[in-house]
């Protein structure tokens, strides 16, 4: 064999060698991009979004969309009188057009169902004084539950009614939202929520044996929680481990659960995180998927006493951080969804809601959209 045939043969092999090297790493590559659970980035819109608007998020790779339907605006005229779908059908329809899938977090009562009091320490807002979980409410509460299976079910009148619409019911239903938190029920109570867990269960179960229930996402941290004996607000961890104390069986009555880890840094998602799983393992309920249904920060200017004020490109760093740890602790905490909140602005929502957009006035994206993209896979 002469020496050049050595050469190029060494060379050949050499080839073949670093090309089953390259073909490791991209196979490494695409399964870790094939882990993630399907549906995974989602949005919260604080307006409804238009044809147009959401065939921009479909392409950008949001996969989901998160939705109030608000009972108050659903059956606004007593206990007797019909639900009222105008509100929700427009969402349901549009989203299903563009094959993205509708996560409704039920919230809110109405004034005949329960009545609202003043938002302790803050006479501008009120909210529900408690939740429906007892009393002529809960009844109520449970024939709503099934009447919204029965419009969005997977038998139900929306699709029958729209048969040009793509079918895509409804088959996992969040109970409230932030209901450790004041401004959402006046007087936070596990007790008092896992009761209502539970008669959603039973309610939605009846009306759709594959239904799944999911926690209203905890606030990870509403001012002042750490402090003892404070009735207002409570951290994520400690109400969940106080619902689980308080409602025997209730693990048996949800499906996965729900987090807003609002911090003033990425950095800070992970101690907040962890301290909510760790709740989960102490319950002997470590195998519960977490969605986390809120995480956002502000593009408005920074400003003092608003912590999740970040500027145009600091949300996007933000955004950033967060996604990749997100994305890189997906497998470790189980994370089974996750949505930035929000869509749009909403000026006066809330103390970072004018900014939390990834879109501003017009629809005109913020580099945030940019960045949301670049992790969904899709084009902006």
């Amino acid at each position: 064999m002469s020496i050049s045939t050595m050469r190029v043969r060494g060379r050949v092999r050499a080839f073949v060698a670093a090309l089953a090297v390259a073909m490791v790493g991209l196979v490494a590559f695409a399964a870790t991009a094939q882990a993630l659970p399907a549906r995974f980035w989602g949005l919260v819109p604080q307006a409804l979004p238009s044809d147009e608007q959401f065939q921009r998020l479909q392409r950008g790779g949001a996969e989901s969309i998160r939705v109030p339907f608000d009972w108050a605006g659903l059956q606004p005229g007593g206990k007797t009188a019909p639900l009222n779908f105008t509100g929700t059908d427009p969402i349901i329809e549009r989203a299903a057009r563009v094959n993205m899938d509708v996560l409704p977090f039920v919230t809110g009562a109405p004034i005949w169902a329960v009545p609202q009091v003043f938002v302790p320490g803050d006479r501008n807002a009120k909210a529900p004084a408690h939740l429906p979980a007892a009393g002529a409410a809960s009844t109520a509460w449970s024939k709503l539950l099934k009447g919204l299976v029965a419009r969005y079910g997977p038998a139900g009148t929306f699709w029958s009614e729209n048969p040009t619409v793509p079918k895509h019911p409804i088959r996992t239903w969040q109970i409230w939202n932030e209901q450790n938190f004041k401004y959402f029920v006046a007087r936070p109570n596990p007790a008092e929520y896992g009761r209502l867990v539970k008669l959603s269960y039973t309610a939605l179960k009846a009306a759709d044996p594959g239904a799944r229930v999911l926690l209203g996402g905890l606030f990870a941290e509403p001012k002042g929680c750490r402090k003892e004996a404070l009735p207002k607000s409570l951290c994520a961890d400690n109400f969940l481990q106080q619902m689980y104390k308080k409602t025997p069986g209730v693990k048996t009555k949800f499906n996965a659960v729900a987090l807003h880890p609002y911090t003033s840094k990425y950095q800070y998602l992970t101690p907040q995180i962890e301290d909510f799983r760790d709740v989960l393992a102490a319950n002997r309920d470590a195998a519960k998927g977490l969605w986390i249904t809120e995480v956002s920060w502000s593009s408005q200017p920074p400003a003092a006493g608003n912590s999740f004020a970040k500027g145009v490109a600091g949300q996007a760093t933000q955004l950033r951080g967060a996604f990749t740890v997100l994305r890189n602790k997906q497998v470790k905490w189980k994370i089974q969804r996750v949505y930035w909140f929000s869509v749009d602005d909403s000026a006066g929502t809330c103390n970072f809601c004018d900014g939390s957009g990834l879109f501003g006035d017009g629809f005109v994206p913020k580099k945030s959209w940019y960045e949301y993209v670049k992790f969904a896979g899709g084009t902006p």
